[in-house]
């Protein structure tokens, strides 16, 4: 039977993904940075479900020993765990973009790095990397993001050429915006490491924090992520790229097709 780790599985897509791979047979081996997280998916039937900070190199040693011991192999490694730190460039201190980068890419980086001699032996493995939208084009206001998800494509574009040889698949995923606490959380990120008072940009905060409650145009559900995960782990070669929302095929495909110029005038309207 196909197994699955899946890192970020407090709420939004990594909890839902794995309730939905579940259902479709999968093993799954959800994992969560919080202890009363992973209380919570034992409590609604993942059994196996660890605690698993990426930024900490040992716990995610400990999660592939684990399941290395249980199931003799890894299939699919679902590096999903990240957060959004929005605001201007000038309002973000460099502390703050690496504290961005320490779990978005640094994490991610590690848990790739881990689990590829794992894969490397065993002849085969999927690697699943939740990049976004904004790993694409840029929004007012998302540097710190922007730049994680964009290091992301690169990390793993450069991966997808050193592994060509083999039968382990990196694979992106472009998300547009999906139902979960990402927004909540950005918010809650903006007020604790931004001086929003005192910003030149402090009304757009303020506008940008009220607007979470408004809807989200082009906004799904995260089983639309899931069905895709789904579709990569029972794929013979899975693609290198997976666009996910009908904004990411949208605004990946302006960018191909108009100038630069265009595109930060459509993209200041966005933000």
């Amino acid at each position: 039977m196909t197994n699955i780790i899946i890192t970020g599985c407090s709420s939004g897509i990594g909890l839902e993904t794995a309730k939905y791979l579940k259902l479709q047979g999968i093993t799954v081996y959800p994992t969560a940075r919080d202890t009363q997280d992973v209380s919570m998916l034992k409590s609604i039937g993942f059994e196996h479900a660890m605690k698993l900070d990426v930024t900490k190199p040992h716990e995610i040693s400990s999660v592939i020993a684990k399941v290395l011991e249980i199931e003799g192999k890894i299939d699919v490694w679902f590096n999903n765990a990240g957060f959004g730190q929005p605001g201007a460039m000038e309002d973000i201190t460099t502390q703050t973009l690496k504290a961005q980068f320490e779990t978005n890419v640094f994490g991610l980086h590690e848990c790739t790095r881990q689990i590829i001699p794992v894969m490397r032996e065993q002849g085969y493995g999927k690697i699943i990397q939740h990049s976004s939208v904004l790993g694409i084009i840029s929004l007012f206001g998302r540097g710190a993001y922007n730049a994680s998800k964009y290091a992301i494509e690169g990390l793993t574009d450069t991966l997808r050429l050193e592994l060509k040889d083999t039968h382990i698949y990196p694979v992106l995923l472009n998300t547009g915006p999906i139902s979960s606490n990402f927004r909540k959380t950005a918010v809650k990120k903006l007020q604790e490491n931004v001086d929003v008072k005192h910003s030149i940009f402090s009304q757009r905060y303020k506008n940008s924090i009220e607007g979470t409650q408004k809807k989200v145009p082009f906004n799904e559900g995260a089983d639309s992520v899931a069905k895709v995960v789904h579709k990569i782990i029972i794929a013979k070669k899975p693609k290198p790229r997976y666009y996910i929302t009908k904004a990411t095929y949208l605004l990946g495909t302006i960018k191909r097709v108009v100038s630069t110029s265009i595109l930060d005038r459509l993209l200041m309207k966005i933000g």
